[in-house]
């Protein structure tokens, strides 16, 4: 077909899970609860009172999940480790029959010719170490280290890509600012310590994984790409802060050893008054690595705003006197996202610009979108807006890279429908469609086409 963009010899194509959204099985064979156990079955924090303790049953019907990343020719599968499943309070014994679960899911895909790619941490946190601070705290930083040790040590041989956390802006953001993620706070301060807290995690990560002999350690950050609403010096202003909250609070320190210089503009007393900070963190947050992972979805425009909350002592650190706003003129996906390819470009290439002498090489670990799918009489499920999502987006992908930017890989999020956290399972990301209430899989069109386009790249 014509309308495939080429990559070259080498290109990883892959497709992307995370441990809380398609397991279930939370309390089977020694799991401990998570963070997001306990926030799904508070009542009102997630749509439908839905939760994970079902999902997609991938805990006992992996096998068949592994026939179908083999049927549809990707060469890694990047999945995430439940940390609760392995040490099921967050610190002190560690559960052999979780590391077994892993264990057999890296054979099975090893036996199929796809090489593991393993996320340490996808929002799980063990719900004990939340109850001792979470990540505002540094010790939850340090039982990271220690549960990224025993991981790798167990798996490091069976496993050449690993990822130290996925999106951390969420964890410390969603989860302890705005609180629309577990484990639900709001908080200013707190929110400012957890995302220290987690690069802390990152680097002592690393060197576990240093320590254990791992071909490849990497963090993936979800890097926004933010447009001003007008050319005002207002919304320009806007633009910055945005890009410190969502970017550079993370690349800055992962690549370039230090903290944003518009981070005093961005959070003022918040981050003055920090006390979290050690001599010596820089370093350890900033160890090379052989990779980074972007995931991407969708643009945001921003405009100026006012700070919501006028008690300074009260505002969260994410009231940082911007407002989203709509971008004009483009569709959305069920989320209510903007579909515009160019920007994916754009940010890759801009990301080059800014970090080309220190920016490792790029793997886009998660990129899809949520659509309302269509199921014919026959069973088969039409997603034509996945598609071409999927189509412009690796097309966007591909020009990034004939600008220069070197891109080793892509995962497609996400190979099952599965649940979406707040959103529960109201919004769909799979190119494989699952019926919840029988667990059968059904790939979509835009299964069989991804398929064929990585079928192409072969011939």
């Amino acid at each position: 077909m014509t309308d495939f963009p080429s990559f070259p010899p080498g290109f990883v194509f892959g497709a992307a899970t995370a441990s809380y959204q398609i397991e279930g099985a939370v309390q089977e064979d020694g799991r401990g609860p998570s963070i997001w156990d306990t926030y799904s079955h508070t009542p009102g924090l997630v749509a439908n009172g839905d939760t994970g303790d079902v999902a997609c049953d991938h805990y006992h019907r992996y096998p068949q999940d592994v026939a179908l990343l083999r049927e549809l020719g990707v060469g890694s599968y990047r999945f995430s480790i439940a940390w609760p499943r392995i040490v099921p309070d967050g610190s002190g014994p560690v559960n052999a029959k979780g590391l077994d679960f892993y264990s057999r899911l890296a054979d099975e895909l090893l036996a199929a010719g796809i090489e593991p790619a393993v996320t340490l941490y996808h929002w799980d946190l063990p719900q004990a170490l939340e109850d001792d601070g979470g990540w505002r705290v540094r010790a939850t930083a340090e039982r990271f280290g220690e549960y990224a040790a025993v991981v790798a040590e167990h798996l490091g041989g069976r496993v050449p890509r690993w990822i130290t956390l996925n999106e951390p802006w969420c964890s410390a953001f969603l989860g302890y600012s705005v609180g629309r993620h577990a484990p639900g706070a709001r908080e200013g301060h707190g929110a400012l310590a957890a995302a220290h807290h987690l690069l802390v995690g990152h680097g002592l990560a690393v060197q576990a994984l240093r320590a254990a002999g791992v071909r490849e350690a990497g963090i993936t950050l979800n890097l926004d790409h933010h447009l001003p609403a007008t050319r005002s010096p207002a919304d320009e202003a806007a633009v910055t802060r945005a890009d410190t909250l969502h970017n550079h609070v993370w690349a800055e320190p992962i690549l370039r050893g230090r903290y944003p210089a518009t981070e005093e503009d961005t959070w003022g007393a918040l981050i003055t008054a920090q006390n979290f900070r050690r001599d010596g963190d820089l370093e350890l947050i900033s160890q090379p690595l052989d990779f980074l992972g972007i995931n991407y979805y969708r643009p945001i425009v921003v405009a100026d705003a006012p700070h919501r909350e006028s008690d300074p002592a009260r505002r969260v650190a994410t009231d940082n006197r911007y407002e989203e706003v709509p971008m004009p003129d483009v569709r959305r996906t069920a989320m209510g996202w903007a579909v515009a390819p160019h920007t994916f470009t754009d940010l890759l290439v801009e990301l080059k610009e800014q970090y080309g002498d220190v920016l490792p090489p790029v793997h886009i670990t998660e990129n899809g979108s949520a659509e309302d799918d269509e199921t014919s009489p026959d069973g088969a499920v039409h997603d034509h807006d996945r598609v071409a999502y999927l189509r412009d987006h690796l097309t966007a992908l591909r020009a990034a890279m004939d600008a220069g930017v070197d891109v080793r890989g892509y995962y497609v999020w996400s190979l099952l429908d599965n649940f979406e956290w707040a959103f529960g399972y109201d919004k769909r990301f799979g190119i494989v469609h699952v019926d919840y209430a029988t667990q059968r899989r059904t790939p979509k069109d835009s299964y069989h086409w991804y398929r064929s386009l990585i079928a192409a790249q072969r011939r």
